[in-house]
């Protein structure tokens, strides 16, 4: 997902597409018409109105320190709530370093997590905390429950990765005095809202990409 969504109010509406209408964001031909694509007319922004950049809700998990990331080995645009291939989750240490259970233990990956959702754990602002959680993740990494011969065994509880994390993730709240979390409490407080947002974005991405632009139902259908 290299490409920058652009959006835009017109006939009530709100408009995607990869480029301003102006021209000013790309050379794409195709997103780079003047006219609305409802009304067929000359486009004209007020100043509420005009086109503004739409983030990516996608992040670099390497750059994001102490968090719960979840991707997907065929790309992002796999990690819509609507997909049916497997996405696989991890954590990073404040170095950036992937820890995520596979058939093979646990692997350390210093990239392919380029593109993934990121739950940030431990905030900026308690650094005091990175230290701990990169020393005790580096050893519960190393416990037998992890090892490989073991993986199978965890897939059939519906565990594996999202096992690995989620203990791991209630081990560092213990320490910080926190209550643990089961399975779908983390799912519905940490998960589930960022994964809408990020459905609802591949989806008008790719909707750009197939006719040039995405028209919402509403201005509020976002």
């Amino acid at each position: 997902m290299e490409e920058t969504v652009i959006k835009y109010i017109h006939c009530g509406r709100s408009i995607y597409s990869f480029s301003c209408p102006d021209g000013g964001y790309s050379e794409r031909p195709e997103g780079a018409a003047r006219q609305c694509p409802i009304c067929l007319q000359i486009l004209t922004f007020g100043l509420l109105d005009a086109p503004v950049c739409v983030p990516c809700p996608l992040r670099n998990g390497h750059q994001v320190s102490c968090a719960f990331l979840i991707g997907s080995a065929h790309g992002p645009s796999h990690l819509g709530e609507w997909q049916d291939s497997e996405i696989h989750v991890g954590l990073s240490d404040s170095a950036g370093l992937v820890y995520n259970y596979t058939l093979s233990g646990v692997q350390r990956d210093d990239r392919g997590w380029e593109q993934c959702v990121c739950v940030q754990l431990v905030p900026p602002s308690r650094p005091e905390l990175w230290e701990l959680w990169d020393t005790h993740l580096q050893l519960f990494a190393l416990l037998p429950e992890w090892a490989s011969e073991r993986f199978e065994e965890e897939r059939e509880f519906g565990s594996c990765c999202y096992g690995f994390a989620l203990t791991f993730i209630n081990r560092m709240r213990s320490l910080d005095n926190k209550d643990c979390l089961s399975r779908d409490e983390f799912t519905g407080r940490y998960i589930l809202p960022r994964m809408k947002t990020v459905s609802l974005y591949i989806s008008i991405y790719q909707t750009i990409l197939q006719h040039g632009f995405h028209i919402a139902n509403t201005v509020d259908d976002e």
